[in-house]
């Protein structure tokens, strides 16, 4: 009992004293927590629809929408709706008549989830203009028909052998036009499932997370056998022993990247509209910045178990800041700040919308960058170890 008491006593001292271990016990939850609250409940969604032709009374009602989103109005020409969608500024558009008979609507598709909620907002807000139109409609008609029946009486006075009798209309009978909707998803398509909406950004996060993981316990698996410490003590440079070690990870990297693709988009089936070629580049790049990014943190880790304390803390917010869910304000912004945003919009271009590398390119070059980044801070770390 005593020695099952002294073990625990000394565990726990251990454990006390690695601020890592502290800081996931009470920080990594708690900010992990807070994160998904705000993106899940506390983040509304804001669209921007493009307006062809519509009346005024369909713009009051959808930009007064009562609801936790927020619908914002962009005039836009017929022969720009594909090009504005394509480019990202608006969601949707719509061109409709002035009676409401015929509404036209074009959508991205891309989330499926994203795009019924849009088009039901659209729904909606003309449904009630609709109402609105018709009740003011049939109000101008009331007021016409009194002033006809006091003109139909002001005449039989005048020739009483007239037959004039209009009482006999009744408003309340009447029948008005249905809408007539039509959808035009410019990409997806209204049957697109669950796993296709996330499918495409699913892929870049499973390449990251586990190209993350094998770069960085191998490397501290070199730190920890000495290997590392016998490779810095010879004339050998710091670059030329990270540059080594990547390209050596990079081809185990490499095979587990293309199987993981492939069998993604080939053996799940998963919708694919672009080149193959690009997602495989794509992909390629998100594990070389992982591979780097688990070096460095494996440099600041003294044993495995505080190298996957590092998974809450770095890798889950860059999960739910990515571009896995819709964000705005403040996170769309913070977003833009890690790697895995890149590689999620990249991946949704090229997988769901077939754009070619001129609409990916920013985020190729934004992928290279944090790996130029996290090499630059490889080596400064080395170069501590060295010199220590």
């Amino acid at each position: 009992m005593m020695r099952i008491k002294a073990l625990t006593v000394r565990i726990l001292k251990q454990l006390l004293n690695d601020k890592r271990t502290i800081a996931l016990i009470v920080v990594a939850p708690i900010v992990v927590l807070s994160l998904v609250y705000y993106v899940l409940c506390g983040n509304s969604a804001e669209y921007t629809v493009g307006v062809i032709n519509a009346p005024e009374t369909f713009i009051e009602e959808i930009e007064n929408i009562e609801d936790d989103n927020t619908v914002k109005i962009k005039y836009i020409a017929k022969k720009d709706v594909e090009d504005k969608i394509k480019k990202g500024e608006t969601i949707a558009a719509v061109d409709m008549d002035n009676d409401f008979e015929n509404v036209k609507i074009y959508i991205d598709g891309t989330d499926n989830t994203e795009a019924k909620k849009v088009i039901s907002l659209i729904k909606g807000a003309i449904m009630s203009a609709s109402v609105d139109n018709s009740k003011q409609n049939i109000e101008n008609m009331k007021d016409d028909i009194s002033e006809l029946k006091d003109s139909v009486k002001n005449l039989s006075k005048l020739n009483p052998n007239m037959n004039l009798n209009i009482d006999d209309i009744d408003l309340d009978d009447m029948e008005f036009t249905e809408t007539n909707f039509d959808t035009d998803y410019i990409y997806g398509d209204e049957d697109q499932s669950m796993f296709d909406n996330y499918a495409a950004p699913l892929v870049g996060i499973i390449v990251f997370f586990f190209v993350y993981l094998l770069s960085g316990i191998n490397f501290l698996t070199e730190r920890t056998s000495g290997t590392l410490e016998k490779l810095l003590s010879t004339p050998i440079k710091r670059s030329e022993i990270i540059i080594g070690y990547v390209l050596g990870f990079s081809i185990l990297a490499l095979v587990q990247t293309i199987l993981i693709t492939l069998f993604v988009v080939y053996g799940l089936g998963v919708t694919q509209v672009g080149n193959i070629g690009y997602v495989l580049l794509v992909n390629l790049l998100t594990s070389i910045t992982a591979l780097i990014l688990g070096m460095l943190l494996s440099t600041l880790a003294n044993g495995e178990f505080q190298f996957v304390q590092f998974v809450p803390i770095i890798i889950l917010p860059q999960v739910f800041l990515c571009g896995l869910f819709k964000l705005n304000g403040i996170w769309a912004v913070i977003g833009k700040f890690i790697p895995l945003h890149y590689t999620t919009d990249a991946l949704r271009e090229v997988m769901l919308r077939g754009n070619g590398i001129f609409f990916i390119a920013r985020d190729l070059f934004a992928l290279v960058g944090f790996s130029v980044l996290f090499m630059i801070l490889n080596i400064r770390l080395l170069k501590k170890q060295r010199d220590i």
